[in-house]
């Protein structure tokens, strides 16, 4: 395993990394969210393995479900939810220039992280 980390809302596994893209799988709580938030030097895909999921992308919210997937953008603000009912999971495909945990600008944090 590359690096596996616990969050407040799930967690995350990095499966493969390289100069020029990053893959995780992220497991979200049924009822967490992540940080609706930002990169400068990270566009990502999320493919969803385990649905339905609620995504937020520059302020517009849609219900994905298995099989679904979405691009992010450098720069756009997005955010993933698992509604009450489910835990989600998701393969995140993030290709860029530096890949660190460090290139994320929080707009909104459930658990008051900046």
């Amino acid at each position: 395993m590359l690096e596996y980390s616990e969050r407040p809302w799930g967690s995350y596994q990095v499966l493969h990394t390289s100069g020029s893209a990053q893959v995780k799988e992220i497991k979200v709580k049924a009822g967490a969210r992540l940080s609706y938030q930002t990169h400068q030097k990270r566009a990502e895909h999320w493919f969803i393995v385990k649905g339905p999921a609620v995504i937020t992308i520059d302020g517009e919210t849609k219900t994905l479900a298995q099989g679904d997937s979405v691009d992010i953008g450098i720069g756009v603000a997005h955010r993933m939810a698992a509604p009450a009912t489910n835990d989600v999971v998701f393969i995140e495909v993030q290709t860029g220039t530096y890949f660190g945990e460090d290139d994320i600008v929080r707009l909104e944090d459930d658990f008051g992280r900046n």
